[in-house]
């Protein structure tokens, strides 16, 4: 892309992640890529064009390897009921502190951080946003869910002014277009600005979506 630095690699400790740093002063405002279930730090790079070239894009890798391949962000165990907003809570805080310590080299603003996640990522980035909501500047889901008991720590005004962006499918097979609806009706009581498009197509991105998401962050000023 036209004037930024290309995506390299980084290792911060048991953290491994893509980046991309914008040209010019920083601190750049950081926007945060977090794969769904079986994905890593090099999945989330097909929303790159759609999303600003003035923000430092930060792809981690969860965690936690996943039986199927790839990485998760909490602990699959046998029988384990529904997932709820504490077992995705370990990897909110493990990811928040290593923005905090990232190198000053790559001169970010980790005090206000913009998400966008897929699926299971996109349960990662609402509860970064429930359980840290003077961190997050926005937040975008794509075929995602809002993980259970979130509901019992909000407030009215919990998400009070929060942008979100909430992509589903009717037709998506793993996470049921009711959890999307769902989550309009929570987060926007909760006094998030909700911005909502349904789409014909099953567990991804739509064309018409792909657009939405393209405005929905660049028309945000960035800082």
């Amino acid at each position: 892309m036209t004037g930024v630095n290309k995506i390299q690699d980084l290792q911060v400790d048991d953290w491994v992640l893509r980046y991309r740093t914008p040209k010019g002063d920083g601190p750049h405002p950081i926007l945060l890529l977090l794969h769904g279930w079986t994905g890593d730090e090099n999945t989330m790079w097909v929303f790159e064009s759609h999303l600003p070239e003035d923000a430092l894009l930060i792809a981690p890798r969860a965690l936690h390897p996943a039986s199927q391949g790839g990485y998760s962000w909490r602990i699959f165990e046998p029988g384990q009921p529904p997932p709820t907003i504490e077992n995705y809570r370990p990897a909110a805080d493990s990811l928040l502190a290593l923005i905090t310590s990232l190198p000053s080299t790559l001169n970010g603003n980790v005090e206000h951080l913009r998400l966008v996640g897929f699926s299971q990522g996109a349960a990662l980035a609402y509860t970064l946003s429930i359980l840290y909501p003077q961190r997050i500047q926005a937040c975008a889901s794509v075929a995602g869910f809002v993980p259970r008991g979130a509901g019992e720590i909000m407030t009215p005004n919990h998400l009070e002014g929060i942008p979100i962006y909430i992509s589903h499918g009717v037709n998506d097979e793993i996470v049921p277009i009711e959890r999307a609806r769902q989550a309009v009706q929570l987060l926007g009581d909760a006094g998030a600005e909700i911005t909502y498009c349904e789409a014909d197509v099953g567990h991804k991105l739509s064309l018409d979506c792909t657009r939405g998401l393209d405005i929905f962050f660049r028309s945000q000023t960035l800082k």
